[in-house]
């Protein structure tokens, strides 16, 4: 019998000192960028703007978030669904998930830190400052990146200076055993770009476009970079969000971290550069917020819900 091909996601390398657009390599690295985008909706990035340190130190803060009695962590609330904390889901019961709101911000870090340690802990927010501005810098660099290769430069700026900033600590429960088990359900984000980073617990699987799921290595220096919907419409469908899931096994807990963009105060809209005769617009203008509203309701059950919501 012949061996299996099993695909790989493409791997792009970032340093700290590189991702300027003045480097020699930019030009180079925004095609490989946009291309791994439009053929996986994802791709692996290598980055050395994030320190073993720090990564330890933030994957230990989710732990001790984690480690808090639930009454203390059900008093993180949100108005936008699923931004709160969340957990106890029947169908994923090894799930458990909290966000932070605006958290490149020390008001929207420290919100969350006095609610879960009304009596001071300045290193969770230290460590969660440091993070999410290193990611925050990522995700903008992504973004000049798509833009730059679609020659629609003078449209991202708006857009990042609209991006809101969601960090998700997501725990996931080992279901103690070699049986694998459902961490968190097949699904696309509803966000503009994700960028997901793992402990050493495998489980996150990205589904190609041939059906086939491929599992993601973890290493404290590689990030998941993944569109999200809003990208989509913002692409013309050029860039189709990737179907991601996680599947669980042994006796070791994950910790996953996400930072999510949403665009908040602007509505996303396709450039009228990346629409023409033959690629007439596929998607309306639409509220960022609203849409997330629409999927946590109408969209739940859907299978192309930005679709149902604003394609035209």
């Amino acid at each position: 019998m012949g061996s299996i091909h099993q695909p790989n996601l493409p791997v792009i390398e970032f340093s700290a000192k590189q991702s300027n657009a003045t480097s020699s390599s930019w030009a180079t690295k925004c095609v490989e960028v946009t291309r791994a985008l439009e053929e996986y909706g994802c791709f692996i990035l290598t980055y050395d703007g994030v320190s073993q340190e720090q990564h330890d130190a933030i994957f230990l803060a989710s732990q001790e978030l984690f480690d808090l009695p639930s009454e203390v962590k059900v008093l993180v609330t949100s108005d936008t669904p699923s931004f709160g904390y969340d957990a106890k889901y029947p169908v994923i019961p090894l799930y458990e998930a909290l966000c932070i709101e605006n958290a490149t911000t020390k008001h929207g870090v420290e919100r969350i830190r006095k609610l879960l340690w009304p009596s001071g802990k300045d290193s969770f927010s230290e460590n969660v400052l440091m993070y999410t501005n290193a990611i925050g810098e990522l995700y903008r660099t992504v973004t000049r990146m798509i833009g730059k290769s679609y020659g629609v430069e003078e449209h991202y700026e708006p857009l990042l200076e609209s991006s809101s900033y969601v960090l998700k600590l997501i725990k996931y429960k080992s279901p103690q055993g070699n049986d694998r088990k459902m961490g968190i359900v097949p699904h696309t984000d509803k966000s503009f770009v994700s960028i997901l980073h793992q402990n050493e617990v495998k489980g996150l699987e990205i589904k190609t476009k041939d059906g086939e799921w491929i599992e993601v290595d973890p290493s404290p220096s590689s990030f998941l970079v993944i569109a999200g919907d809003a990208c989509m419409a913002w692409t013309n469908g050029k860039i189709e969000p990737s179907c991601h899931r996680v599947m669980m096994q042994g006796n070791t807990d994950r910790y996953s971290l996400g930072l999510f963009t949403f665009i908040r105060d602007l509505k996303v809209e396709t450039p009228q550069e990346l629409v023409d005769e033959n690629h007439p617009q596929q998607y309306k203008a639409f509220d960022h917020y609203k849409y997330l509203h629409y999927h946590a309701t109408d969209g739940l059950k859907l299978k192309f819900p930005l679709k149902s919501y604003c394609g035209i």
